[in-house]
């Protein structure tokens, strides 16, 4: 399954879903491919709890393009929600794109993203607040002491490894994502500027778009 559902959980026992108007985008398919009978009920029946959800043939290029759009998750934890868009965020796209391509796994694009998010996927307010950040800043706020960016960008450092594309970037926010999890750090210790000047220093060389 595909997910793109914008939630917060910042206390126990409650849960604040931010999308409107559904609550998020559940697509669904078979491994590795393909749809069946239980695809169709399981989509109908999140239809009618408020999701927009469809089968899809090739979930898998879905699930990738999710993985690259949550990449991002990283700089909202270490840097802050309003860093995510801009040059560092730019720098952990272009390292996926290129990991997912040598691995040949193939990604929908951002456009047909966009265009499945349509008028449908929308943050909307909760009694005048806006969705404070994502699920790696929520995890930072709570102060769990884990972080999801082992399995987002590490996904992406480990594949990097396996077919030889460097992924400098991924793997600074990966580790410091750890560490201000480890330490129990709130979200935003660390400047997206002062990330991009220990990439240049440490003389990486960096995939742009």
């Amino acid at each position: 399954m595909s997910v793109a559902c914008p939630t917060s959980h910042l206390e126990p026992g409650v849960v604040q879903a931010w999308s409107t108007p559904v609550t998020g985008l559940l697509d669904i398919g078979c491994y590795p491919t393909g749809v069946d009978r239980i695809c169709e009920v399981i989509a109908a029946d999140f239809r009618a709890a408020t999701f927009s959800s469809y089968p899809v043939e090739a979930v898998g290029r879905w699930k990738n393009r999710k993985l690259l759009t949550n990449l991002g998750n990283a700089i909202e934890a270490v840097c802050g929600p309003h860093e995510r868009q801009g040059p560092l965020g730019d720098l952990l796209q272009a390292e996926g794109e290129a990991v997912l391509r040598a691995a040949g796994l193939e990604a929908a694009s951002a456009e047909e993203d966009r265009d499945r998010r349509a008028d449908l996927l929308h943050r909307g307010e909760i009694a005048g607040q806006t969705r404070p950040g994502g699920s790696s800043w929520q995890s930072l706020r709570r102060a769990t002491g884990d972080i999801e960016t082992d399995y987002l960008n590490g996904e992406i450092v480990l594949l990097g490894r396996i077919y030889g594309i460097p992924t400098p970037a991924n793997e600074l926010l990966q580790r410091l994502a750890r560490e201000l999890a480890t330490t129990r750090h709130a979200p935003g210790a660390v400047p997206a500027a002062v990330i991009l000047e220990r990439l240049e220093e440490a003389g990486h060389t960096l995939i742009s778009l």
